[in-house]
């Protein structure tokens, strides 16, 4: 097996080998490589290749043998923490302790081993057709069209008719998607087509958190500065997300709750939010984020109709290691 793919390893060779390494990666999937990149987070760096195709950025994640899951806290929560989980559980009259309220929603520890793979730096929405204004299939719909132009007068912001269509204003112009149904089986066939996969659970785990014991590939709760969607203040409209921002492998994960992401398995599951059922349920901040945990349980959903406003996927393909 070639250990030079793999971490420690892949982070020890020079750039002049990792560049010769990306190029072959280039050639063998027909991908455009733009160079090498070094990626700092929160502890944990990564000098890898950065690729493009068919418009979507992915990068080269070297792979791993970890540990996954969670059972107890490696820091500690610090008092604001705390003292938002004492509210919750005075609101819900909860009598356990803190380990035992995240523990139950997190995955067992263990060990595994992460293959190396090209990963999409961005999650990609599911279902949603951009289209023109003259499009006869909107044209058919006079309401649709109606209730737009008064939304639009109103000055407010995008127009969403679930499971219909979608008026979003960018970049000075409005601009219009159309809605269709799609499955979890009928995602999977799309990205086998294109010779893409989806990450399974672990896989998951990995490109979040790569490896971390504490709760949050940060910590083991959130920091009070920490610019985070759902919960902004009006002195922070102009900041980036912290949660949004690339990790250490150039990846843009788990950063909205209400966005779920989903994931290789038998059935359709997801990680890496609920939808944003723990903040509509008024649980604050670290209650409503810990779905974006790398460790949290990945939830086994009950159909396979993939909902275009809360699912999402990341497509990656598997690099072959040769022995």
């Amino acid at each position: 097996m070639d250990k030079t793919l793999f971490l420690p390893y892949f982070e020890k060779i020079d750039a002049t080998e990792k560049m010769t390494r990306m190029q072959a990666l280039a050639k063998q999937y027909s991908l455009l490589f733009k160079g090498l990149q070094t990626f700092s987070r929160w502890g944990q760096s990564c000098t890898t290749g950065v690729f493009e195709k068919d418009g979507r950025e992915l990068v080269f994640v070297p792979g791993g043998t970890i540990t996954l899951g969670w059972e107890q806290f490696s820091e500690g929560l610090d008092e604001d923490n705390l003292a938002e989980l004492n509210y919750v559980f005075g609101e819900y009259e909860y009598r356990g302790t803190p380990e035992d309220f995240i523990r139950k929603d997190m995955a067992p520890v263990r060990q595994v081993t992460i293959s190396p793979m090209l990963a999409g730096r961005e999650l990609e929405e599911i279902g949603w057709e951009p289209i023109d204004f003259q499009d006869s299939r909107l044209l058919a719909h006079p309401d649709w069209l109606k209730e737009f132009e008064e939304h639009k007068r109103s000055g407010m912001g995008g127009l969403n008719l679930v499971g219909h269509a979608r008026f979003d204003y960018i970049d000075g112009q409005w601009r219009v998607s159309l809605y269709h149904n799609v499955t979890y089986p009928q995602l999977k066939e799309l990205l086998r087509r294109q010779g893409l996969s989806l990450p399974t659970a672990d896989e998951w785990s990995y490109l979040c958190g790569g490896g971390c014991r504490t709760l949050f590939p940060w910590g083991d709760g959130l920091k009070s500065d920490m610019h985070l969607h759902n919960f902004e203040a009006s002195e922070d409209a102009d900041k980036p997300y912290d949660m949004e921002e690339p990790n250490f492998f150039g990846l843009s994960i788990a950063y909205d709750p209400y966005m779920r992401e989903v994931v290789e398995a038998d059935a359709f599951t997801t990680c890496g939010g609920d939808g944003g059922c723990n903040i509509c349920g008024g649980m604050g901040p670290l209650v409503g984020f810990l779905p974006c945990s790398p460790h949290r349980k990945p939830k086994v959903q009950e159909d396979d109709l993939l909902n275009g406003d809360y699912d999402f996927y990341r497509p990656i393909i598997r690099v072959e290691i040769k022995h």
